[in-house]
Protein backbone atom coordinates (compact mmCIF):
# COMPACT_ATOMS: atom_id res chain seq x y z
CA UNK A 1 0.00 0.00 0.00
CA UNK A 2 1.13 3.24 -0.73
CA UNK A 3 2.68 5.54 2.33
CA UNK A 4 0.28 8.48 0.64
CA UNK A 5 -3.19 8.47 -2.01
CA UNK A 6 -3.21 12.36 -2.53
CA UNK A 7 -0.59 14.92 -2.20
CA UNK A 8 -0.93 18.98 -2.27
CA UNK A 9 2.21 20.76 -3.30
CA UNK A 10 2.02 24.48 -2.60
CA UNK A 11 3.79 26.79 -4.38
CA UNK A 12 4.22 26.39 -7.92
CA UNK A 13 7.66 27.39 -8.71
CA UNK A 14 10.50 25.60 -10.07
CA UNK A 15 11.05 22.95 -6.83
CA UNK A 16 7.11 22.63 -6.22
CA UNK A 17 6.69 22.10 -10.13
CA UNK A 18 8.92 19.36 -10.04
CA UNK A 19 8.06 17.88 -6.85
CA UNK A 20 4.02 17.70 -8.26
CA UNK A 21 5.42 16.25 -11.00
CA UNK A 22 7.70 13.36 -9.17
CA UNK A 23 4.58 12.92 -7.15
CA UNK A 24 2.02 12.39 -9.97
CA UNK A 25 4.80 10.09 -11.50
CA UNK A 26 4.87 7.45 -8.80
CA UNK A 27 1.31 7.24 -9.37
CA UNK A 28 -0.19 9.93 -6.79
CA UNK A 29 -2.94 12.12 -7.49
CA UNK A 30 -1.37 15.69 -6.70
CA UNK A 31 -2.54 19.29 -6.40
CA UNK A 32 -0.39 21.79 -7.25
CA UNK A 33 -1.68 25.28 -5.16
CA UNK A 34 -0.40 28.62 -5.50
CA UNK A 35 -1.60 32.08 -5.44
CA UNK A 36 -2.00 33.22 -9.19
CA UNK A 37 -2.93 30.99 -12.71
CA UNK A 38 -0.74 33.04 -14.42
CA UNK A 39 1.92 30.95 -11.77
CA UNK A 40 -0.01 27.93 -12.25
CA UNK A 41 -0.30 28.22 -16.10
CA UNK A 42 4.05 28.36 -16.29
CA UNK A 43 4.02 25.59 -13.78
CA UNK A 44 1.90 23.34 -16.12
CA UNK A 45 4.25 24.67 -19.56
CA UNK A 46 7.12 23.46 -17.29
CA UNK A 47 6.15 20.17 -15.97
CA UNK A 48 4.73 19.30 -19.62
CA UNK A 49 8.02 20.09 -21.56
CA UNK A 50 9.91 18.28 -18.62
CA UNK A 51 7.90 15.02 -19.27
CA UNK A 52 8.09 15.56 -23.39
CA UNK A 53 11.88 15.59 -22.52
CA UNK A 54 12.09 12.99 -20.45
CA UNK A 55 10.07 11.03 -23.29
CA UNK A 56 12.47 11.73 -26.11
CA UNK A 57 15.21 10.44 -24.19
CA UNK A 58 13.12 7.49 -23.60
CA UNK A 59 13.57 7.70 -19.56
CA UNK A 60 9.56 7.47 -19.80
CA UNK A 61 7.10 6.64 -22.21
CA UNK A 62 5.19 8.77 -23.94
CA UNK A 63 1.53 7.15 -22.56
CA UNK A 64 3.91 7.57 -18.81
CA UNK A 65 3.97 11.04 -19.71
CA UNK A 66 0.01 11.65 -20.46
CA UNK A 67 -1.29 9.59 -17.43
CA UNK A 68 1.51 12.00 -14.82
CA UNK A 69 -0.15 14.71 -16.13
CA UNK A 70 -3.26 13.76 -15.80
CA UNK A 71 -3.07 13.53 -12.11
CA UNK A 72 -1.68 16.39 -11.98
CA UNK A 73 -4.34 19.37 -11.22
CA UNK A 74 -3.81 23.17 -10.52
CA UNK A 75 -5.73 25.82 -8.12
CA UNK A 76 -5.54 28.67 -7.03
CA UNK A 77 -8.16 27.89 -3.76
CA UNK A 78 -5.99 26.59 -1.14
CA UNK A 79 -8.59 24.66 0.37
CA UNK A 80 -8.60 22.60 -2.29
CA UNK A 81 -5.66 21.27 0.15
CA UNK A 82 -8.14 19.74 2.64
CA UNK A 83 -8.24 16.21 1.13
CA UNK A 84 -4.97 15.25 0.82
CA UNK A 85 -3.14 12.89 2.94
CA UNK A 86 0.38 15.06 2.65
CA UNK A 87 0.63 18.81 2.16
CA UNK A 88 4.34 19.89 1.25
CA UNK A 89 5.06 23.12 0.98
CA UNK A 90 7.67 24.57 -1.63
CA UNK A 91 7.43 28.73 -1.16
CA UNK A 92 10.32 31.29 -0.49
CA UNK A 93 12.98 30.88 2.17
CA UNK A 94 11.19 32.80 4.96
CA UNK A 95 10.06 31.62 8.34
CA UNK A 96 7.42 34.26 8.55
CA UNK A 97 5.76 33.07 5.03
CA UNK A 98 5.89 29.42 5.78
CA UNK A 99 4.65 29.43 9.27
CA UNK A 100 1.39 32.12 7.79
CA UNK A 101 1.02 29.29 5.30
CA UNK A 102 0.89 26.55 7.32
CA UNK A 103 -1.87 28.09 9.90
CA UNK A 104 -4.08 28.37 7.54
CA UNK A 105 -3.17 24.69 6.29
CA UNK A 106 -3.61 23.32 9.90
CA UNK A 107 -6.59 24.77 10.23
CA UNK A 108 -8.35 23.23 6.91
CA UNK A 109 -6.93 19.74 6.58
CA UNK A 110 -8.18 16.79 8.10
CA UNK A 111 -6.32 15.74 11.34
CA UNK A 112 -4.16 12.75 10.43
CA UNK A 113 -2.57 14.81 7.67
CA UNK A 114 1.10 14.88 7.05
CA UNK A 115 2.93 18.03 6.52
CA UNK A 116 6.32 18.52 5.09
CA UNK A 117 8.32 21.30 3.68
CA UNK A 118 10.50 21.72 1.57
CA UNK A 119 12.76 24.43 3.25
CA UNK A 120 16.76 23.89 2.25
CA UNK A 121 17.64 25.82 5.78
CA UNK A 122 14.79 26.90 8.04
CA UNK A 123 14.52 25.09 11.08
CA UNK A 124 11.52 22.24 11.03
CA UNK A 125 10.75 22.79 14.92
CA UNK A 126 10.02 26.61 14.43
CA UNK A 127 7.88 26.37 11.06
CA UNK A 128 6.29 22.87 13.06
CA UNK A 129 5.44 24.91 15.43
CA UNK A 130 3.04 27.15 13.53
CA UNK A 131 0.65 23.91 13.47
CA UNK A 132 -1.15 22.13 16.12
CA UNK A 133 0.23 18.92 14.75
CA UNK A 134 4.36 19.13 15.21
CA UNK A 135 4.40 14.78 14.99
CA UNK A 136 3.08 14.88 11.51
CA UNK A 137 5.51 17.85 10.48
CA UNK A 138 8.80 16.71 8.59
CA UNK A 139 11.24 18.57 6.38
CA UNK A 140 11.80 17.07 2.59
CA UNK A 141 14.10 18.57 0.85
CA UNK A 142 14.30 17.58 -2.68
CA UNK A 143 17.06 19.00 -4.61
CA UNK A 144 17.22 21.07 -8.41
CA UNK A 145 16.40 19.75 -11.09
CA UNK A 146 13.86 17.53 -8.80
CA UNK A 147 12.30 15.11 -11.66
CA UNK A 148 16.34 14.90 -11.77
CA UNK A 149 18.23 14.53 -8.64
CA UNK A 150 17.91 11.31 -6.73
CA UNK A 151 18.24 13.13 -3.50
CA UNK A 152 15.78 13.97 -0.25
CA UNK A 153 17.25 15.29 2.79
CA UNK A 154 14.70 13.86 5.42
CA UNK A 155 14.74 16.44 8.06
CA UNK A 156 12.85 15.09 12.01
CA UNK A 157 11.59 18.28 13.95
CA UNK A 158 11.82 18.00 17.91
CA UNK A 159 8.81 16.49 17.75
CA UNK A 160 8.63 14.67 14.32
CA UNK A 161 6.76 11.09 15.36
CA UNK A 162 9.45 7.85 14.19
CA UNK A 163 5.70 6.92 12.46
CA UNK A 164 5.59 10.42 10.50
CA UNK A 165 9.21 9.60 9.62
CA UNK A 166 9.00 5.89 8.13
CA UNK A 167 6.18 7.31 5.74
CA UNK A 168 7.93 9.52 4.16
CA UNK A 169 10.84 7.52 4.09
CA UNK A 170 8.90 4.97 2.14
CA UNK A 171 7.52 7.97 0.39
CA UNK A 172 10.73 9.30 -1.21
CA UNK A 173 11.59 5.82 -2.37
CA UNK A 174 8.20 5.35 -4.00
CA UNK A 175 9.08 8.44 -5.89
CA UNK A 176 12.32 7.05 -6.81
CA UNK A 177 14.41 9.10 -4.45
CA UNK A 178 17.22 8.19 -2.43
CA UNK A 179 16.10 9.44 1.69
CA UNK A 180 19.05 10.35 3.95
CA UNK A 181 18.03 11.50 7.04
CA UNK A 182 19.26 14.67 8.90
CA UNK A 183 19.09 16.01 12.33
CA UNK A 184 17.26 19.89 12.27
CA UNK A 185 20.03 22.10 12.61
CA UNK A 186 20.86 25.37 10.45
CA UNK A 187 21.43 24.42 6.78
CA UNK A 188 20.73 20.67 7.58
CA UNK A 189 23.83 18.76 5.77
CA UNK A 190 24.21 20.10 2.80
CA UNK A 191 23.62 23.45 2.82
CA UNK A 192 25.29 24.30 5.61
CA UNK A 193 28.61 22.76 3.60
CA UNK A 194 27.20 23.90 0.18
CA UNK A 195 26.82 27.39 1.01
CA UNK A 196 29.77 28.12 2.64
CA UNK A 197 31.96 27.09 -0.20
CA UNK A 198 30.11 29.15 -2.35
CA UNK A 199 30.56 31.97 -0.04
CA UNK A 200 33.82 31.88 0.09
CA UNK A 201 34.57 31.01 -3.88
CA UNK A 202 32.20 34.75 -3.76
CA UNK A 203 34.80 35.92 -1.54
CA UNK A 204 37.59 35.24 -3.83
CA UNK A 205 36.27 37.23 -6.32
CA UNK A 206 35.10 40.07 -3.97
CA UNK A 207 39.14 40.34 -2.44
CA UNK A 208 40.31 40.14 -6.22
CA UNK A 209 42.12 36.89 -5.93
CA UNK A 210 40.52 35.38 -9.24
CA UNK A 211 37.50 35.76 -11.50
CA UNK A 212 34.72 34.25 -11.45
CA UNK A 213 35.65 32.64 -14.21
CA UNK A 214 39.03 31.43 -12.76
CA UNK A 215 37.46 30.26 -9.54
CA UNK A 216 35.11 27.83 -11.50
CA UNK A 217 37.96 26.35 -13.76
CA UNK A 218 39.56 25.66 -10.74
CA UNK A 219 36.99 23.55 -9.16
CA UNK A 220 35.62 21.86 -12.19
CA UNK A 221 39.63 21.07 -13.60
CA UNK A 222 40.92 20.59 -10.17
CA UNK A 223 38.29 18.89 -8.20
CA UNK A 224 36.30 17.76 -10.75
CA UNK A 225 33.00 19.64 -9.79
CA UNK A 226 30.64 19.23 -12.99
CA UNK A 227 30.12 22.76 -12.62
CA UNK A 228 31.90 25.87 -10.49
CA UNK A 229 30.81 26.88 -7.46
CA UNK A 230 29.84 30.23 -8.87
CA UNK A 231 28.01 28.81 -11.72
CA UNK A 232 26.60 27.11 -9.20
CA UNK A 233 25.73 29.86 -7.03
CA UNK A 234 23.61 31.85 -10.02
CA UNK A 235 21.69 28.22 -11.00
CA UNK A 236 20.46 28.15 -7.57
CA UNK A 237 19.60 31.22 -6.97
CA UNK A 238 21.80 34.86 -5.50
CA UNK A 239 18.99 35.60 -3.47
CA UNK A 240 18.23 32.60 -2.18
CA UNK A 241 22.12 31.92 -1.61
CA UNK A 242 22.00 35.18 0.40
CA UNK A 243 19.09 33.71 2.19
CA UNK A 244 20.49 30.01 3.52
CA UNK A 245 23.67 32.33 4.58
CA UNK A 246 21.96 34.94 6.73
CA UNK A 247 19.62 31.29 8.13
CA UNK A 248 23.28 30.07 8.93
CA UNK A 249 24.67 33.00 10.28
CA UNK A 250 21.63 33.66 12.87
CA UNK A 251 21.57 29.91 14.01
CA UNK A 252 24.33 29.42 14.57
CA UNK A 253 25.72 33.13 15.49
CA UNK A 254 29.21 32.39 14.36
CA UNK A 255 30.73 35.02 11.99
CA UNK A 256 32.34 32.20 9.61
CA UNK A 257 29.12 32.24 8.45
CA UNK A 258 28.92 35.92 7.40
CA UNK A 259 27.68 36.13 3.76
CA UNK A 260 30.18 38.38 1.45
CA UNK A 261 29.47 42.35 0.73
CA UNK A 262 29.53 41.26 -2.73
CA UNK A 263 26.99 38.63 -2.63
CA UNK A 264 24.57 41.34 -0.35
CA UNK A 265 25.27 43.83 -3.58
CA UNK A 266 24.55 41.75 -6.40
CA UNK A 267 21.43 40.63 -5.21
CA UNK A 268 20.68 44.40 -3.89
CA UNK A 269 21.44 45.11 -7.51
CA UNK A 270 18.58 42.71 -8.94
CA UNK A 271 21.95 40.69 -10.09
CA UNK A 272 19.98 36.98 -8.84
CA UNK A 273 21.54 34.17 -11.74
CA UNK A 274 19.75 32.83 -14.29
CA UNK A 275 16.46 33.85 -13.35
CA UNK A 276 17.44 37.67 -13.68
CA UNK A 277 19.30 37.15 -16.76
CA UNK A 278 22.77 38.34 -15.18
CA UNK A 279 25.20 36.91 -11.89
CA UNK A 280 28.29 36.29 -12.17
CA UNK A 281 27.20 35.38 -15.35
CA UNK A 282 24.79 36.61 -18.23
CA UNK A 283 22.22 35.05 -19.52
CA UNK A 284 19.95 35.05 -22.54
CA UNK A 285 16.51 33.25 -23.17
Amino acid sequence: MPAVERIAVIGSGTMGSGIAQVSAASGIETILIDTGKAQLEKARNTIDTSLQRMAKKGAITEAQGIETAKRISFTIDITDAEDADLVIEAVFEREDVKREIWQKVDALCKPEAMFASNTSSISITAIAAATKRPELFIGMHFFNPVPVMKLVEVIRGNKTSDATCAKIVQLAKEMGKSPVEVKDYPGFVSNRVLMPLINEAIFAVYEGVATAESVDEVFKLGMAHPMGPLTLADFIGLDVCLNIMEVLQTGFGDPKYRPCPLLKQMVAAGKLGRKSGEGFYKYQG
